[in-house]
């Protein structure tokens, strides 16, 4: 079964839902129906799987690198790709930068108390962050 598409794919613009079918009994409804208000629905395949792997890293972007074997500005990128999908904008660059750092830092201190990195490597990686 395909996804409802969230636009029209030949001009962009909204859909409108004439018909809805039971896949239980057959019942069919006939008229307009709004399109889901899901904000997520409207994602791209790669947008709907960064999203989920964002979510169970809770957030933390080493993690993230891992999983989808993609580069730190890469997992920075497609974030912002998927705020801008979602029509939501970032907290203030200079606010987004210091938390950025904060993750950054709690995350090779993390590594580095799982034994995933040696102390040399940890603070190498610190040193770089200022």
């Amino acid at each position: 079964m395909y996804s409802v598409p969230a636009r029209c794919p030949v001009c962009g613009g909204n859909l409108q839902i004439r018909e809805v079918v039971c896949e239980s009994c057959g019942t069919q409804m006939r008229g307009q129906f709004a399109a889901s208000t899901c904000r997520y629905c409207g994602l791209d395949p790669e947008q709907q799987q960064f999203l989920e792997v964002f979510l169970r890293c809770r957030g933390v972007y080493n993690c993230v690198e891992r999983e989808l074997n993609i580069s730190y500005p890469t997992v920075k990128a497609r974030l912002e790709s998927l705020l801008q999908a979602l029509g939501l904008s970032a907290v203030g660059e200079e606010k987004a930068e210091e938390m950025d750092v904060q993750e950054r830092r709690k995350a090779i201190l993390d590594a580095l108390e799982r034994g995933e990195i040696t102390a040399e490597e940890a603070a190498d990686a610190l040193r770089q962050l200022r």
